[in-house]
């Protein structure tokens, strides 16, 4: 496995910052995605759910102003159009994303983190 780490980061937010300090707690520094200014296009968004082992409305943030307005809710929308909707509007993926090679994480809590450090 290599120890290439990535981090889908949004320096806003206490759990992605909460990531960062685990990671250099640990002598790790990761290469930062700083996802809401340099979105993750379809392709991207595919291969992390692929690598995070989850569906696309398993990641999106049903908080956010852009899932209501957008009708995200609906049963009706399948994965693409899911997909779509994050590629278009970051700020519905959840976040921090940490990647290692093939595999990827969610860190809420941020102690999911540390099954990528074995």
């Amino acid at each position: 496995m290599t120890d290439t780490f990535v981090l889908y980061h949004n320096p806003r937010c206490s759990k992605s910052r909460a990531a960062l300090a685990l990671l250099a707690e640990r002598g790790i520094e990761p290469r930062i995605v700083r996802y809401l200014d340099t979105p993750p296009d379809v392709a991207t968004l595919h291969a992390l759910l692929a690598m995070l082992g989850l569906t696309p409305r398993a990641v999106l943030r049903t908080g956010e102003e852009a899932f209501r307005t957008l009708g995200l809710a609906s049963p009706d929308l399948d994965d693409r159009a899911l997909v779509d909707a994050m590629a278009a509007h970051p700020e519905l993926i959840e976040r921090p994303i940490l990647v290692r090679g093939n595999r990827a994480v969610i860190g809420r809590p941020t102690e999911r983190l540390l099954t990528l450090l074995d």
